[in-house]
């Protein structure tokens, strides 16, 4: 069975939630969505869903199904209260991130006088400054990568440093997965590095989709390939209507 391109970004997306326990799993987008939910049928059984409102899934349905199951409720306050207290691992998106993890979902251009209005700040700096952290970018592209954000949303890693103790105690970017490779923050001074390249994917055309300069070492690996029991998962239980593809080309 071989596994495209968004089977591959599905599973990258799941591995950044091997090992964190207990806590609740908040992706945003299709693919990151398939991606807990895979990791809650096999690696990571302990992590917490929540229906999107406000129960917890004892199951796991399909997507576009209603959970059969609730082992918890979960209101908006209670949630509020697992975000402060570290116990949540969210993945957002980016309509800019930079070589430090400083995000940018509000505006493009000048905040004062912007060029295109986006979501706006949201909740973007609470979670980066008290949860794990983690983005999906479904188009890796200079757009996106970009030496310097216009605004910073989601707060990065220097932005931190400076901001203090009170800043970096419960700051950590955990991964950045694009449908070209997976990215993460572990060098000495917690930039942007490459941590594997999807199957296909050459370490030049990485280069020229990346707006500041990345380096690609020799050896870098693959991005692991779904075993043919997680495809099953993908294809027959977790997302048999193939939405994950409407995410990333193949």
């Amino acid at each position: 069975m071989n596994a495209d391109r968004a089977e591959i970004c599905v599973v990258a997306c799941a591995e950044a939630w091997r090992g964190s326990g207990e806590v609740l799993a908040s992706p945003m987008g299709v693919i990151p969505t398939v991606g807990a939910r895979l990791a809650r049928l096999t690696f990571a059984p302990e992590l917490l869903l929540t229906d999107g409102e406000a129960l917890l899934m004892g199951d796991v349905p399909a997507l576009g199904s209603a959970s059969r199951v609730t082992e918890g409720w979960l209101p908006y306050r209670r949630h509020l209260a697992l975000v402060a207290g570290g116990r949540r691992h969210v993945m957002m998106g980016a309509s800019q991130l930079d070589r430090h993890g400083n995000q940018n979902i509000s505006c493009i251009g000048d905040w004062k006088r912007p060029a295109r209005q986006l979501l706006g700040v949201r909740g973007a700096p609470a979670n980066t400054l008290n949860n794990p952290t983690s983005y999906w970018i479904p188009r890796h592209s200079p757009r996106v990568l970009v030496e310097r954000v216009d605004m910073v949303s989601g707060v990065g890693y220097d932005r931190a440093a400076a901001a203090g103790p009170s800043a970096t105690r419960f700051h950590r970017i955990v991964r950045v997965v694009t449908d070209l490779a997976v990215l993460d923050f572990e060098t000495p001074d917690r930039t942007m590095r490459v941590r594997s390249l999807h199957p296909g994917v050459s370490a030049d055309e990485l280069r020229d989709a990346t707006g500041f300069p990345l380096d690609v070492p020799d050896g870098v690996p693959r991005t692991r390939t779904p075993s043919a029991a997680e495809l099953r998962l993908i294809r027959e239980v977790v997302d048999p209507a193939g939405l994950r593809d409407r995410e990333v080309r193949r």
